[in-house]
This record gives structure tokens, sequence and C-alpha cells, in this order.
């Protein structure tokens, strides 16, 4: 009688592929934590009175000479903590639009929550009310829009394709809005209104770094937390029902939550161009498929996109007051169409077979 060879069975390709996946997902967030650390150190230490980087960490949580923790804790430490939240809710939001919607030019933008959010806060900077109450009138404005597409793209039955439709109506419609009110208000007021509408982190506070960070923390972990769901989405409606998930319900609840994580973001930074779009087209191409790793990865190169780009517009940039804005859509357009053209090519080269 033969003996029978017992053979150790092998792992599945997709399981080998997905753990490198989660490797290089582990490495890439790793590289983005230091380099995120490295940022805060420099943003922190550099301007007009410099501060060594290790310095400015201990004046950061108290330590070190009066002076420079004053400096740090009251004037640099918020703009730093508004750019590392807004950025990295902004990319957040955009990921999760562009799963959500099926789409991959999906972002705030295109749904109409950043033009909420310059409507709100330029109606409050225009009529020159206390700038305290622009965050706040951003996020209403974000809001308000969330509520507007909300109504006009449900009439009839919620679809992507309206969706993608009606936000871009009512995007361009609170555009022109904005618009309106920049050119009929005072030439100082609007000045001011019309740097606010490409993005800036200029003259945040603790009160909104604070608050708009601590809702963004909470926000990011809700999308972690219902990164399952959105998983669940990506295999269609059909699938998801047979899952015993409601589609329509999970994808509006979703799309509200990636609607709040947009509006407290550019209630703190305005709505930066970029960031929401390009990330997480960035982070598909170095880290793969989503994940839920792949999601913190994410929220990790949006804030250290917006915090660099900011400290490019402070220490780099021969031209001072430039908003922050300029630098991720000058940054960004051009690595965008290289990415849409090295997706392109391998549909093109197939359609030529």
């Amino acid at each position: 009688m033969t003996p029978v060879t017992t053979v150790p069975a092998a792992r599945p390709a997709a399981g080998s592929a997905l753990g490198r996946q989660r490797r290089r997902t582990a490495l890439l967030s790793a590289a983005a934590v230091l380099l995120l650390i490295a940022l805060t150190a420099v943003g922190l230490g550099t301007g007009e009175v410099h501060i060594p980087p290790v310095d400015a960490l201990r004046a950061l949580v108290g330590l070190g000479d009066s002076g420079q923790v004053m400096l740090i804790q009251e004037l640099r430490a918020p703009r730093v903590l508004a750019a590392v939240a807004a950025g990295a809710g902004l990319a957040v939001a955009g990921a999760m639009l562009q799963r959500v919607a099926r789409n991959p030019l999906a972002s705030p933008d295109v749904v109409g929550v950043t033009g909420g959010a310059s409507l709100g806060a330029v109606a409050v900077i225009a009529s020159g009310a206390s700038a305290a109450l622009t965050p706040l009138a951003a996020l209403a404005g974000g809001l308000l829009a969330a509520v507007l597409l909300g109504l006009l793209a449900w009439k009839g039955g919620f679809t992507v394709s309206r969706l993608v439709l009606v936000g871009l109506a009512v995007q361009s419609g609170l555009a022109a809005a904005v618009n309106l009110l920049i050119v009929r208000f005072p030439a100082e007021l609007a000045s001011s209104a019309l740097q606010w509408t490409t993005g800036s982190v200029y003259g945040r506070n603790w009160t909104e770094a604070g608050a708009g960070g601590g809702a963004i923390l909470a926000g990011l972990a809700l999308a972690l937390g219902g990164h399952r769901r959105l998983a669940v989405l990506d295999l269609g409606d059909d699938t998801a029902g047979s899952l015993g998930l409601p589609p329509r319900a999970a994808r509006l609840h979703l799309l509200l939550l990636a609607v709040v994580l947009a509006s407290v973001a550019a209630a703190l930074s305005g709505p930066v161009g970029f960031v929401a779009l390009a990330v997480p087209h960035i982070v598909r191409f170095l880290a793969g498929p989503p994940t839920a790793g792949t999601l913190a990865l994410t929220a990790l190169a949006g804030a250290v996109l917006l915090l660099g780009a900011d400290l490019v517009v402070l220490h780099v940039l021969p031209v001072h007051g430039l908003p922050v804005g300029v630098v991720t859509a000058t940054l960004g357009a051009p690595w965008l169409l290289v990415l849409m053209l090295r997706h392109m090519k391998p549909n093109a080269g197939s359609a030529t077979r």
C-alpha cells in the first residue's frame, strides 16, 4: 500500500496579496506619522522667532522658557492643529464620497458642501460681523447645503448619478451666490472674504481648533467604524441587501458622515482644493485597494499635505499672505493628471487588442 503524503495547503494568492498590502500600508502609515511629527516641529519652531524643533515640542507641553511656551501654545499650535485636523477630515470625506457615490471625481466640491460653507463664511465676513462667527457660519452653510442636496436628490428616488448631477447644480448656484456677495460689499471686506474662499488656516485660535479638531477626530473614528458597511456597499446594492445591509439607508448615513466631516474641515480651513479629491487617489496608488488601514492612511496623508502646504505658504514662497489653497491646487493638479494618465494606459491598451 502506497503511503499517503500530507502536503501543507498553500495559502491563497489573495491572502498573500492582502498580507503584502497590510505591510505596505503599515510602513506608509509609520512614515506618514514620522513626517507629520517632523512637520509639526517645524511649524511650531519656525517663524520670526526661531525655536529649535526639540524645544518647540517641549514648549508645546508647557516645558522650557515661558516666552517660548506662550508663543507656541497661543499662536502657532492652534494653526498647526487646524491644518492637521482639516487635512485629515477633508481627505477622509473625499474617500468616503468617492466610494459611496462610486465616482472617482466625487468630492465635497462636487456635492456642494464646500460651496455652502463658503456662502456661510462669506456672508459673515462681508457683513462685518465678528470673525469668531465665521467657522460656525461655514459649518452651518455646509450642513444646509447638504440638506438642500438631500431634498433635491431624494425626489423621485435616490440614485448615485442623480446625487452627482444635483450636487454640481447646487455647487454652481452657491458659487454664484458667493461671488455676488463679494462684489456687493466694501473692498476691504470683500478681499478678506475672497481669501477665505481659496482656503486658509490663518488666525485660528484654540476654541476653533480644539472644537473642530475634536469633532473631526470623532468623525474619523465613526468613519473607521463604518468601514465594513463601505466594503459591503462596494459589492453592489443587490449583494449588500442579501447580506442584510439596507443599501439606501447605509449610503445615506455614510454620506451624512462625510458631509459633516467636510463641513467641519471647511469651517477650520475654508474650501481648500485638491485635498479631498486627490489624496484618496494617491493613497490608492501607493497602498492598493481601500481597507480600514488605507482609510487611516488617507487621514494621515491629508494632514501631512495640508500642514506641509501651509508651511510652504508661510516660509518658502516669496509672496506673503497667500492662501494655502493656492499651494494645494498648484501641487495637486499635475499629480492628479499623472494619476489619471497612468490609470488610462491599461484600459487603452486592452481596448486596442
